[in-house]
């Protein structure tokens, strides 16, 4: 993993001014809590005290970078005819040409309880313009350009919902319309959060809970790779960067 010295990931700007101040001396921050708590209101004791804690877990290297911005590494699918790196970004799709068929960029490792961190730009011209990103998931071996499991869908109707791919088909947690026309940020990049803790799941965009589901149905596996998708139908074209995830 490309990083800085002391487990920092490059390009997790997040972090960048908190490092700094710190430097590698944790006591440090130990220290100025101690003071912290009798010298700054409650309000601002949070704030550092979450600042704290992101920093912590850069140096103990939970949170890693997964796309390096620069080649597929850790990746593997169609890299020839649907996905590409442009501006340090995973991209897929064509805006000029329809999608012929969902196709998945997939991460060569499996993930089980996580937080995974991004951004997107979902863009279109006509047709059906959808994205999502897969988690715990396998590859399908019938047709094996498609994926079993959990979706966290990108497009109008799916936003930040929770679908299941190739399984029971279906939506399993409600799209806020309003609560979506008001966070999305249409053509432009999004923040995309994805937590997963046993049997729990829960989205965020851009900052804000759209999805909170927790798997009622045993048989349902709770581990499995990570999958980009761009789906068919469509002019569409998505792209993804800043990937971050801490496993739990």
């Amino acid at each position: 993993m490309p990083g800085k010295p002391g487990g920092y990931p490059a390009g997790y700007r997040p972090f960048k001014t908190l490092r700094e101040f710190l430097g590698n001396f944790s006591i440090l921050s130990v220290n100025l809590l101690k003071v912290m708590s009798v010298k700054l209101p409650g309000f601002l004791l949070l704030f550092f005290l979450t600042l704290f804690s992101q920093y912590d877990a850069v140096c103990q290297n939970k949170i890693t970078r997964i796309f390096n911005g620069k080649s597929f590494a850790g990746w593997e699918g169609d890299t020839v005819k649907t996905w590409r790196i442009k501006d340090g970004a995973i991209v897929g799709g064509s805006l000029v040409h329809e999608v012929p068929q969902n196709d998945f960029l997939c991460t060569v490792k499996p993930y089980a309880n996580f937080i995974l961190k991004l951004k997107f730009k979902l863009l279109g011209t006509e047709g059906f313009i959808n994205s999502g990103v897969q988690f715990r998931s396998i590859r399908h071996t019938h047709p094996p350009n498609e994926m079993i499991g959990y979706q966290a869908d990108l497009g109008d109707g799916y936003w930040a919902s929770i679908y299941d791919e190739s399984r029971r088909n279906k939506t399993l947690t409600p799209v806020d319309t309003l609560l979506i026309n008001k966070i999305l940020k249409r053509n432009q990049w999004n923040d995309y959060e994805i937590h997963c803790n046993g049997k729990n799941i829960k989205l965020y965009l851009n900052g804000t809970k759209t999805a909170d589901y927790t798997e009622p149905d045993d048989s349902v596996f709770q581990s499995g790779v990570l999958g980009l998708q761009i789906h068919g139908g469509g002019k569409a074209e998505v792209h993804f960067k800043d990937i971050f995830i801490e496993e739990l």
